[in-house]
């Protein structure tokens, strides 16, 4: 066998236990859409002991929501808390039909696209994963109001402002052309005289608000809602 029919034949080998490799490390570690499984069915497995009433203001979405005191800031409205910190909006999508749909809400409040550009996503796909969840929420629950949370002006996340900007205006554009569906702008009210984010909204992080904070963005959700 000459030298170079060894090389190839070496080389050949060599490729193969290669991809047996990368195809066994692949198995090993869990896909992506299966991140939060372990969260979701914690909310299945507390429905299971106590239902949530249906015809209630649902919240979904990143820790925004999950960080959300809804039963202070709405009183006199039945609300369902379903976040999941560190989400993006392709997991709301993903998990609708799990933890939407079945409790027939009367409204859908949404917060997500924050963590999504902080990624490196871009705003025209936080759109279309908007869409998904969208359409999935509308098959299900046609009469089902959806109310967007645009997304936070941040100090931690002041950089990402253009893009963010821009994804709330394609959200906007997307959402005045449906049906049932309601934008609500947090970006101003959530900037001071200097037109940068007002620290005395946020805790140490940075990021997510205090109950200074959170009043502002009850004050702007509430006309939205159903109560009792």
């Amino acid at each position: 066998m000459n030298f170079l029919l060894k090389t190839v034949l070496v080389i050949g080998v060599f490729i193969s236990l290669a991809s047996t490799w990368c195809s066994r490390a692949q198995e090993a570690v869990p896909p992506a859409a299966d991140r939060w499984e372990p969260e979701i069915r914690k909310f299945e497995e507390a429905d299971q002991k106590s239902a949530p009433p249906a015809g209630a203001n649902l919240f979904i979405g990143s820790s925004s929501i999950r960080l959300w005191k809804l039963n202070d800031g709405f009183p006199g409205y039945p609300c369902i808390n379903r976040g999941f910190g560190g989400s993006q909006m392709t997991d709301s999508a993903r998990y609708a039909e799990r933890i939407v749909i079945p409790y027939k809400p009367r409204v859908v409040v949404l917060y997500a696209g924050d963590n999504d550009l902080n990624s490196g996503k871009s705003p025209a796909t936080v759109l279309e994963d908007y869409r998904r969840f969208r359409d999935t929420v509308q098959k299900g629950l046609p009469d089902a109001r959806i109310v967007v949370i645009g997304i936070k002006p941040s100090p931690s996340r002041w950089k990402l402002r253009d893009k963010a900007q821009e994804a709330n205006r394609l959200l906007r554009e997307e959402i005045a052309a449906g049906r049932n569906q309601v934008f609500v702008d947090v970006w101003m009210p959530m900037l001071g005289e200097d037109g940068q984010p007002r620290a005395d909204l946020f805790v140490k992080d940075n990021l997510h608000m205090n109950e200074t904070g959170y009043k502002i963005w009850n004050d702007l959700v509430r006309p939205h809602l159903v109560a009792r």
